[in-house]
């Protein structure tokens, strides 16, 4: 563990008044090290918090803090998938954290409002034009922990955010330099790219999992009040590093519930629908994707007490395999295929022809082959039978028969080899 910044090192202190260029440099490349090992070692399930974690350790020894997190996210919704929290925020401020952020996404440093930002390292004093009090995230989850301020992080790559390394100092300690939050956005892309590799690099698992969603119910404070076996087991796989507390359940579980039970209550200004739902993917360990889709229901008036006896006012939680269908964008995404290239794919994968391809784009047939190449080469495959097998073998049917890992720790369909096919219409 690196000191706290209201403590820092002989080390770190020299480190400060060196050159930033030469602090960046040996910041990336010790990163870049570290996650190739990690890449090529790590078990591939769970990977990407492995690199997560290395990409906060190898920050935190340029730039203490006193608490600090790293965070997973789905790049479809910016929601957490899981992450390092073992120094992080205490659970008790985790409900009204996970509302500020994924419901009423207030404050001017959000996720989402960074992800859309050029600089993707920001430092909430900076932000908010050195007027803290202002910001809602400040009055209420910063400043009743005593933390001064907070430096984040968006981990990027090929256009989307894979995870955010969020870092804070206690009122007392040394401030953030811009120094600082320049080494972090230095972070950005390379962790962001092996975020994405290591998704890439999942294995599969051929144990034996449930095939039917479970079922969570959260009461209007966020406490699980039932949960089936099965719910129990995937929310016991979500890649967290923390111990998850048995009456709230993980993170990814808040963040989903947080979000729809807020937009329910009509933070948003509109009147509140009788039924609002939100979904999220989350990584586990074992290797699946899981999806986490909440729905929660008003009581009538919504008011104290209203609706206990009928089940209105709670939040429901259907915990279980993702399907295919959930799944493209994010399987596509990875493989940092642009926005008509994926559209391609997509086709490709439920069984389109070229003609169809043609008439569906209102593209060419050489358009399409032109496409149809760049999808191959960064799939690393050579023909659409392959993409199929690549994309449906290695990310949705984990629970099929393979042969043997690959060097890369993956799973292969038998025949893999055979058969090549051309890039021609279908």
């Amino acid at each position: 563990m690196p000191r706290p910044a209201s403590e820092p090192s002989p080390e770190s202190a020299a480190g400060r008044s060196g050159p930033l260029r030469a602090r960046s440099g040996d910041l990336v490349d010790a990163f870049e090290r570290r996650s190739r090992r990690l890449l090529a070692t790590a078990p591939a399930a769970g990977a990407a918090l492995e690199v997560l974690g290395a990409a906060a350790r190898c920050l935190l020894r340029q730039v203490p803090a006193d608490v600090w997190c790293g965070v997973l996210l789905d790049p479809a919704t910016l929601l957490d998938t899981g992450g390092r929290h073992e120094q992080g925020f205490p659970e008790r401020v985790m409900p009204r954290l996970f509302e500020i952020e994924h419901a009423e996404q207030a404050g001017v440093d959000n996720i989402r409002a960074l992800s859309r930002r050029t600089e993707p390292a920001s430092l909430l004093s900076v932000s908010t034009g050195r007027r803290l009090e202002d910001n809602v995230y400040y009055r209420e989850i910063l400043h009743p922990e005593g933390l001064a301020d907070e430096l984040r992080v968006a981990l990027r790559d090929r256009g989307h955010c894979w995870g955010l390394l969020v870092l804070c100092r206690a009122r007392g300690a040394l401030p953030f330099s811009p120094a600082d939050v320049a080494l972090a956005a230095r972070l950005s892309t390379p962790a962001g790219r092996a975020l994405r590799q290591a998704f890439l690099l999942g294995g599969t698992d051929l144990g034996d999992t449930p095939d039917a969603p479970g079922l969570v119910v959260l009461d209007r404070d966020g406490r699980i009040r039932q949960a089936t076996p099965t719910a129990r087991h995937w929310l016991g796989q979500i890649q967290e590093s923390r111990p998850t507390d048995e009456e709230t359940g993980p993170l990814a579980l808040q963040a989903v519930a947080a979000r729809v039970r807020t937009t329910a209550h009509g933070n948003t200004g509109e009147p509140p629908a009788p039924v609002q739902s939100t979904r999220s993917r989350v990584r586990t360990h074992s290797g699946h994707w899981v999806t986490l889709h909440a729905t929660h229901m008003s009581a009538p008036g919504d008011g104290e007490g209203a609706g206990e006896d009928t089940g209105a006012g709670h939040t429901y939680v259907s915990v279980g395999l993702s399907q295919p269908g959930e799944l493209a964008a994010i399987v596509l995404d990875a493989y940092g295929l642009s926005a008509r290239e994926r559209q391609v794919a997509q086709r490709v994968l439920v069984g389109r022809s070229t003609t169809e391809i043609v008439d569906e784009l209102a593209i060419t047939e050489d358009t399409v082959q032109d496409h149809l190449k760049k999808i191959f080469r960064k799939a690393d495959v050579h023909s659409r039978r392959e993409l199929m097998e690549e994309v449906f073998f290695h990310h949705y049917l984990p629970g099929l028969v393979q042969p043997p890992l690959t060097t890369d720790g993956r799973r292969r369909p038998r025949g893999r080899g055979a058969g090549k096919e051309a890039a021609g219409p279908g």
